[in-house]
């Protein structure tokens, strides 16, 4: 394989970054040509004010050894690397304080400049917040917005699946494109990655650092145009989402909750302190910028979801089932008194039919 010397020059650049040497700011400033980094002059490196480890890692080259090794990674997995001064780079992520100096991207690129908007949440959600953020993705992704979220646990996972059954979705994570986190979600990550797009700015074979994610959630909200966070404490990485996405001019929104949940709390000071409150996907797409919002509101006006046929045993059970909270399948059982066995097939039939969601612990709920 012929080593591509401007791509091993962004690597080596971007490792300066993630490993703690160097801020992107000072790269991009300090290194704005080949050259200086790959064959760098002792005398320039000293005008640049450099840590000692990071002159020491320039002039050893084992940054370049380990980018042109990485180089080939990245060209055996189908990764995409983008770099800061490549055309197809997100505008919007141009835009905030120290941008990734790089990102690795598995799947559809062109998703990083069309507008999104990104959901976020608690790990642990109540029913109630499981079903609005499936369900708010779900209408976001269908009125032609991209739905970005961290792949993480919970709320994200929920919005990530509710979005790639109507459009498209986004997964920022923090880790490598090879080290999917929480692991349980490496099927979720392959479908987004065919049907979406998986991104990060930290080399192949990161693991999932608990510093990293902070610096993951600048990204998710700098890509996005609006910020919804649907159930969240107090002391939460949403609303440090939240927050991030407030000072980098984004819409910050938030779902409100029962004042008696934990996790109501954290939505509920965001729309204390100046967070539109959010009630319907109407409310979201509203407060987006011109021309996306006028977009996204003419899809939502013009969509009409399609109604499957039901056969008499389909209608009865979708009918008993609540609107807005999520029912066991003994409970359900009872209350239309069909056996539980021939309950499961029915409940099938209309997952298949989308109009079914099941939840874990055998849940299920009306896809709204």
């Amino acid at each position: 394989m012929r080593i591509d010397n401007h791509q091993v020059f962004w690597l080596a650049l971007n490792y300066l970054v993630t490993d703690g040497c160097l801020s992107a700011g000072k790269a991009l400033r300090f290194f704005d040509s080949e050259d200086k980094l790959l064959n760098p002059e002792p005398g320039y490196l000293n005008c640049c004010q450099l840590s000692s480890l990071a002159r020491q890692r320039i002039l050893s080259g084992e940054l370049v050894s380990r980018a042109s090794l990485e180089a080939e990674q990245l060209e055996r997995n189908g990764y995409i690397l983008l770099n800061f001064k490549d055309s197809r780079y997100p505008q919007l992520l141009r835009e905030i304080v120290e941008p990734p100096v790089v990102l690795y991207a598995y799947g559809q690129i062109d998703l990083l400049n069309q507008a999104g908007v990104a959901v976020v949440g608690s790990r642990h959600p109540t029913a109630y917040g499981r079903l609005l953020a499936d369900k708010l993705a779900d209408e976001l992704a269908a009125c032609g917005l991209v739905v970005t979220s961290g792949l993480a646990r919970g709320i994200d996972t929920l919005a990530h699946q509710g979005a790639l059954r109507s459009g498209k979705t986004l997964a920022v994570l923090g880790s490598g494109l090879d080290r999917i986190y929480p692991k349980e979600n490496r099927l979720l990550a392959e479908k987004i990655a065919a049907r979406g797009l998986v991104v990060s700015e930290f080399p192949l074979g990161s693991e999932p650092l608990s510093f990293h994610f902070p610096l993951r959630n600048r990204v998710l909200s700098g890509l996005s145009l609006a910020c919804l966070v649907v159930e969240a404490g107090l002391k939460s990485g949403a609303l440090i989402t939240a927050g991030l996405a407030l000072d980098q001019g984004r819409e910050v929104m938030a779902v409100p909750g029962p004042v008696t949940s934990d996790l109501s709390r954290g939505t509920h000071f965001l729309i204390k302190h100046g967070a539109k409150l959010v009630e319907s996907v109407e409310d979201i797409v509203s407060e987006l910028p011109f021309p996306w919002n006028e977009a996204a509101l003419n899809q939502l006006a013009t969509r009409k979801p399609a109604r499957p046929e039901l056969n008499n045993q389909e209608k009865k059970v979708l009918q008993a089932l609540p609107e807005n909270e999520v029912i066991h399948i003994d409970e359900l059982s009872d209350k239309i008194q069909i056996p539980v066995g021939e309950l499961l097939t029915v409940l099938l039939s209309l997952e298949m039919k989308e109009t079914v969601i099941q939840e874990p612990g055998k849940f299920f709920r009306r896809r709204c």
